[in-house]
């Protein structure tokens, strides 16, 4: 018979340990594809602990299998992001990148530790019922790592019914996390519209067709797409944030190229918004007398929680920190994240975890982001709590 399970004194127990591990990880950053140092130190430490370790999933992924002390038939996945971001770390505390160009900014080290730390609090006391499939994924960062161990046969190899992630949020209190419903993370798209004109002369430009007009008159247009095709209560973005074309102050390009993103949240205004995109450039330039395209580059799905894995996820927090600490369908962020191909595969639900308020070392993305250790114990007794509570 194994003893009762206490997480929250389990975690503390391990505070110090994660955070050492937590700022290792920091301090020897790994971008897409090549986390090799991380991943084979994730599955040295479940190794230790008598997992069955799998290697090398989607190219660095690692999953682990525990079974829980008690018979059950719940098969649950828990999914961590291991990689880094192609970002110059600018701190100068002791555990700061060692590999320039390289930086955890994102706080994927504190995930991959929080679930480590759940992992090891569960080998030790596995007083639940069922088996948890520990997901290490690789490649968040733009590269689709999670779709890659989806190819590479994660839900064929493992039979996992269910799967959870987790992600810190600068922003919201430490202690305090926000479970959403339905949709939490947008969908991106990035485009390119190249127009084609007639160059010449800038002082005579009654003989050209002048591509630098249309694209301005493009760029205004589009900034009315989302306010005029989406419900407003709907929320998606159409950004132009590059803009190529000329050689010379008294020359009219004979093209310009424009750049751009597109989110949405769900898959009929993505779809939406890609169609009214492309019909405006190719209406506003051939109303101008020029011609334009539009090559569009598909990325990420919106990530949508199931409802009735959202609500585990909701009674799970309210019991871990109390309703006032858990924020019921707040705002979706306009940012995307891979986890979506898992929720397309498999019912569950992503939540956020408090990072404390947003200051320059808690702005993801940023330069001097750092993640806040102090939450590692909460991070850590969610993802037991969570186990308990589904594998009982």
């Amino acid at each position: 018979m194994t003893a009762k399970l206490d997480p929250i004194a389990a975690s503390h127990a391990l505070h110090a340990e994660m955070q050492q591990w937590r700022r290792d990880i920091h301090q020897h950053p790994e971008t897409a594809y090549e986390e090799f140092r991380t991943s084979a130190q994730i599955a040295t430490r479940l190794q230790a602990l008598g997992m069955e370790v799998h290697t090398g999933i989607g190219e660095t992924g690692v999953v682990a299998i525990l079974r829980g002390a008690h018979p059950g038939d719940k098969h649950i996945g828990l999914r961590a992001d291991m990689d880094a971001l192609p970002l110059t770390e600018l701190n100068t505390f002791a555990h700061a990148s060692c590999h320039h160009g390289k930086m955890h900014g994102c706080g994927h080290d504190g995930h991959t530790t929080m679930l480590l730390g759940a992992a090891t609090i569960l080998a030790q006391t596995p007083d639940f019922a069922g088996t948890v499939y520990f997901i290490f994924q690789p490649a968040e960062e733009s590269n689709a790592g999670a779709k890659r161990m989806i190819e590479a046969g994660l839900f064929e190899r493992f039979p996992i019914a269910e799967v959870y992630g987790m992600h810190n949020w600068p922003g919201i209190p430490t202690g305090h996390f926000a479970v959403h419903s339905q949709a939490v993370m947008a969908s991106t798209d990035s485009f390119d519209i190249e127009i084609q004109g007639k160059g010449g002369h800038a002082a005579m430009p009654d003989t050209v067709t002048d591509p630098v007009l249309v694209a301005g008159h493009i760029i205004t247009a589009a900034q009315s797409i989302v306010s005029r095709n989406l419900k407003p209560t709907s929320g998606g973005v159409i950004s132009i944030t590059r803009m190529i074309g000329g050689s010379a102050y008294n020359v009219i390009p004979e093209t310009v190229t424009l750049h751009g993103t597109i989110r949405s949240l769900n898959p009929q205004d993505r779809k939406r918004l890609k169609q009214r995109l492309q019909q405006l450039v190719e209406h506003t330039a051939q109303a101008l007398d020029a011609s334009a395209n539009v090559r569009f580059m598909e990325g990420y799905p919106a990530t949508i929680n199931h409802p009735a894995n959202a609500e585990i996820c909701y009674q799970v927090t309210t019991a871990l920190v109390g309703e006032a600490c858990v924020q019921w369908n707040p705002p979706p962020s306009m940012g995307a994240e891979d986890f979506a191909y898992m929720l397309q595969h498999r019912p569950g639900a992503y939540i956020w975890i408090g990072n404390g308020d947003v200051t320059e070392s808690r702005a993801l993305h940023n330069p001097y982001y750092d993640f806040n250790d102090t939450i590692l114990p909460l991070g850590a007794s969610y993802w037991v709590r969570l186990v308990q509570h589904i594998c009982h």
